[in-house]
C-alpha cells in the first residue's frame, strides 16, 4: 500500500479497502487481482468485471462457470442505470420432462448465458463508456489460471466435502475437480481460448457450440444446438424503490428483485433505525418483514409467459404498509414455506470516471448439475431444477422459457448518482442477507466491512437443514436466541461466520468521491482500491 500526500490510501487491498479513484471486491482474491489489474490500467468497470468473472469461473468452480448464468447491473457517473439479464431459456423440446431433479442431465434444461452477457457488455463499453479491451486481453487471466494452476480455496474444499457423498456419482466431474492443493483445468483453458479466438457467439454457434451440444446429448440433456444459438443476453430497465434519500435498483423478473425491495418496502414502515442493531427486535422485525415479501414471491417468473402488468402491484405503497401493519411486534408469523437452493458469486467496480458495474455469476447449486459437458472443461448448471412442474404454478416448466431466478445484485443512487453496490451468494438467503445489510448501511450507518461481519440469519430449510427454523449466527447471543424463541420463532444456530451465510460484497460512494468496499469475512477475497 502506498499512500498519496494527502494521506489518501493510493492503492490497499484486504478484506476491505478505501480508496478515492478506483475499486473491485471479489471473493476470491486471484479474480479479484485480475479486475484491478484492468482498472491500473486504465479500463472501466465492464472490462474489470469480465476479467474478473472470467477469472472467477476458473477458481470458484463450485459457484459459477461458463456453463451458467450472469445478472448485472451498472450506472454511468449520472445515474443513468441498466441491467442486463444474461438468463438462459429453458430447451424447446422438454416433452419428455416428468421430474425435476436437483443433479444430473435432468436438470440441465436451460442454456447458459455468461458468455452471451460478456458479449453484450463489451459492446456496450465500446459504443457508450470507450472501452478499447478485447475479450482475448480479458480472457487472458482467466486463461493462465486454468492452464497453471491454483491453489484450492477453502470454500472450494469446503463444498468438495459437503458433496463427498453425492460427487462421485456425477459424469466426468471427480477427474476435472479436486478439494485440496492445485487444480489445472487444461480443457477449461482450450475452451476460453477458443473464445477469446472466436467471440462469444463461438459459445453458441461456432465450432465449440457444436461440440457443447454434442456433450450436452452424450449427457442426456434435452438442450440442443438450436437451443444454444437462441440464447440472449437482454438489457432490461430495473425495478426501484425509495428507501430513505436513497434509490434501491434491483432487475426485474424474472429475478427476485421485487422480492428484495419488497422487504426494504415493509421494513422502512418499521423504523428499523430507532431499534439496536444487535437487538432481538431488529432480527425480529428484519425477519417479519422477509415473510411478508416472500409471501408474494410465488408470482414471480418469466414476464414473457405473464399477463402484461401482473406483478406491477407488488411495490404499491399501500400494499407494502399494509404488510407493514400485518406484522406482530412481539409474534412470529408461522413459516412453512419451501426453501430454493442456489450459490452464486459476487463482483463489483468503481472506475476512474465514476461508472459502476455488479454482477452476480451463478451455475445455481454449489457444482452446478454435477456434469461436465463432454471434453470442454465446462461445469453445466442444474438451473433447470428451479422451474415447477404444477400446471398452475407461474414459473411452470414451458419451452423456451426462462425461469424464477434468485440472483439479484443491487445498486442504489444518492442524489442520482450511484452511491451502493451489493449483492451476496445464497438463493433465498439473498433478499434476506441484503436487507440485513441495508438496513445496517443506511438506517445505522455502518461502515461495508462492520456490516459484512454482523450475525446472519437464514429463514427456512435450507439444503443442510431440512427444518422450517430460523437459523441464526451463534455470535448474536443468547438473549437475542431467548427473545426470538419467546415471539415463537423456531430458532437453530449456525456456528460464527458459517459459509451457509452467504458471500456478499459492498462498495459505498461518498459524496465527496471516497470509497470504501469490502468482500465478505465468509469468502475467500476482498477489495482492492486505488
Amino acid at each position: 500500500m502506498t499512500d498519496g500526500q494527502d494521506g489518501t490510501d493510493r492503492r490497499q487491498g484486504g478484506r476491505d479497502a478505501r480508496g478515492s479513484s478506483t475499486m473491485i471486491v471479489a471473493p476470491h482474491a486471484q479474480a479479484g487481482e485480475a479486475g484491478h489489474a484492468v482498472l491500473e490500467a486504465g479500463g472501466n468497470a465492464i472490462e474489470a468485471l469480465v476479467a474478473a468473472g472470467a477469472a472467477l469461473s476458473v477458481v470458484y468452480p463450485h459457484f459459477c462457470g461458463l456453463g451458467g448464468d450472469a445478472v448485472w447491473m451498472l450506472s454511468d457517473a449520472k445515474g443513468q442505470v441498466t441491467t442486463l439479464l444474461g438468463i438462459g431459456q429453458s430447451a424447446q423440446d422438454i416433452s419428455g420432462i416428468k421430474e425435476l431433479p436437483p443433479r444430473g442431465a435432468a436438470s440441465m434444461l436451460t442454456s447458459a448465458c455468461l458468455v452471451e452477457s460478456w458479449g453484450r457488455l463489451l459492446a456496450l463499453s465500446r459504443e457508450e463508456w470507450g472501452g478499447r479491451r478485447s475479450l482475448a486481453q480479458l480472457l487472458e487471466p482467466a486463461v493462465q489460471l486454468a492452464e497453471d494452476g491454483f491453489t484450492v480455496s477453502p470454500s472450494q474444499r469446503f463444498w468438495w466435502d459437503f458433496r463427498a457423498a453425492e460427487r462421485a456419482g456425477w459424469r466426468g466431474f471427480e477427474p476435472v475437480f479436486s478439494g485440496q492443493g492445485v487444480q489445472r483445468q487444461p480443457a477449461l483453458a482450450r475452451t476460453l481460448r477458443r473464445i477469446a479466438e472466436h467471440g462469444p457467439r463461438e459459445f453458441y454457434e461456432g465450432a465449440l457450440a457444436a461440440d457443447i451440444a454434442a456433450g450436452l446429448a452424450a449427457a442426456g440433456s434435452p438442450l440442443t444446438a438450436r437451443d444454444l444459438a437462441a440464447t440472449e443476453a437482454r438489457f432490461e430497465a430495473p425495478v426501484q424503490l425509495a428507501y430513505r434519500d436513497l434509490t434501491l435498483c434491483a432487475p426485474p423478473p424474472p429475478t427476485q428483485g421485487l422480492t428484495t425491495l419488497g422487504i426494504m418496502g415493509v421494513l422502512g414502515r418499521l423504523a428499523p433505525g430507532t431499534m439496536a442493531s444487535d437487538s432481538a427486535d431488529f432480527y425480529h422485525h428484519l425477519v417479519e418483514a422477509v415473510k411478508q415479501a416472500f409471501l408474494d414471491r410465488g408470482a414471480i417468473a418469466d414476464p414473457d409467459f405473464l399477463v402484461p402488468g401482473a406483478l406491477e402491484d407488488l411495490l404499491d405503497p399501500m400494499r407494502l404498509s399494509a404488510k407493514a401493519g400485518a406484522i406482530d411486534p412481539v409474534h412470529a408469523l408461522a413459516w412453512p414455506h419451501a426453501h430454493r437452493h442456489g450459490d452464486t458469486a459476487f463482483l463489483a467496480a468503481v472506475d476512474a470516471q465514476g461508472r459502476v458495474a455488479c454482477v452476480l455469476q451463478s451455475i445455481y447449486f454449489d457444482w452446478g448439475s454435477g456434469i461436465v459437458v463432454g471434453d470442454t472443461g465446462i461445469l453445466w448448471q442444474n438451473r433447470g431444477a428451479a422451474f415447477s412442474l404444477d400446471p398452475a404454478s407461474p414459473n411452470r416448466l414451458e419451452p423456451g422459457k426462462r425461469p424464477f431466478y434468485t440472483l439479484n445484485p443491487g445498486l442504489a443512487l444518492k442524489n442520482g448518482r450511484p452511491h451502493l453496490l451489493y449483492g451476496t451468494q445464497g438463493a433465498d438467503g439473498q433478499p434476506q442477507t441484503l436487507a440485513l445489510l441495508l438496513s445496517l448501511l443506511i438506517d445505522h450507518h455502518l461502515d461495508p466491512a462492520a456490516a459484512l461481519s454482523r450475525p446472519r440469519f437464514l429463514l427456512g430449510r435450507t439444503f443442510s437443514d431440512g427444518r422450517d427454523t430460523l437459523k441464526l449466527e451463534r455470535n448474536a447471543g443468547a438473549a437475542v436466541f431467548g427473545s426470538l424463541a419467546a415471539r415463537g420463532h423456531v430458532v437453530s444456530d449456525l456456528e460464527p461466520l458459517s459459509p451457509l451465510g452467504g458471500q456478499a460484497g459492498i462498495i459505498r460512494i461518498h459524496d465527496d468521491g471516497r470509497i470504501e468496499g469490502a468482500h465478505d469475512p465468509r469468502s475467500d477475497g476482498g477489495a482492492i482500491a486505488s
